[in-house]
């Protein structure tokens, strides 16, 4: 049962893998490179976190730190992904 939690955080991650996976192909854009990049380190970061909350088991501080370490570096990602796009944007409309 102390694996049910850190297994459907895993299962949450493999829809960035998926974007990440798909943004690959050479029709996505000139920025794709990057936008791909940045959802597997995304997909990389809760799979880590994943196996962080396994290892932290059911203590309650070590369980903590692992979501809060995982949410800052979620959404760090995150944040860099939109600034990427925004700056190809525009780098666009030169």
């Amino acid at each position: 049962m102390e694996a049910l939690a850190p297994l459907l955080v895993a299962v949450s991650g493999l829809p960035a893998l998926g974007i990440a996976a798909w943004y690959t192909s050479d029709a996505a854009g000139p920025h794709a490179r990057g936008i791909a990049l940045r959802w597997a380190l995304i997909a990389l970061a809760i799979f880590l976190g994943a196996g962080a909350l396994y290892w932290a088991g059911g203590e309650r501080t070590r369980t903590t730190a692992v979501v809060v370490a995982m949410l800052v570096a979620v959404n760090a990602l995150a944040v860099s992904l939109v600034l990427h796009l925004r700056r190809g944007d525009r780098d666009a409309g030169r």
